[in-house]
């Protein structure tokens, strides 16, 4: 919750390594309020032990693109067969689209008024779209 004489800064990052550093650095400089938040155009979780391709854990197409393997196979059929027909599955989206994977990850930081500037600069320093 923000408190009074506070802000809430959200920024986005293309990887979780670098939103997990981009938190370090804001609570070795004094923020220590800041998440980080996984972003989907669908609503759906993602769940690394069936999206990790490099262990032959992927369960589906969806699931390494969307990060969406989480979806119940019986129960949400027809919302898998949609988010399998979104452009960014196949890699042939257009151009601008937004591929899936551009900046899923979202830091939500709190800072005092007079130290906003600060906690955007270091975040911006390691990646963020602010």
């Amino acid at each position: 919750m923000v408190e009074k004489g506070e802000r809430s800064i959200f920024a986005y990052f293309p990887s979780s390594t670098k939103a997990e550093n981009a938190i370090e650095a804001l609570q070795q400089a004094g923020f220590p309020e800041a998440s980080l938040r996984r972003v989907s155009r669908f609503g759906a979780m993602h769940d690394a032990s069936y999206d990790n391709a490099l262990t032959g854990q992927a369960e589906t197409l969806t699931g390494l693109a969307l990060f969406s393997a989480n979806t119940d196979r019986q129960t949400n059929q027809s919302e898998r067969i949609l988010m399998a027909a979104d452009p960014s599955v196949s890699g042939m989206s257009a151009r601008g689209y937004g591929v899936a994977g551009d900046t899923p990850f979202a830091v939500i930081a709190f800072a005092p008024e007079a130290r906003v500037e600060e906690a955007v600069q270091i975040l911006e320093k390691h990646g963020a779209k602010v």
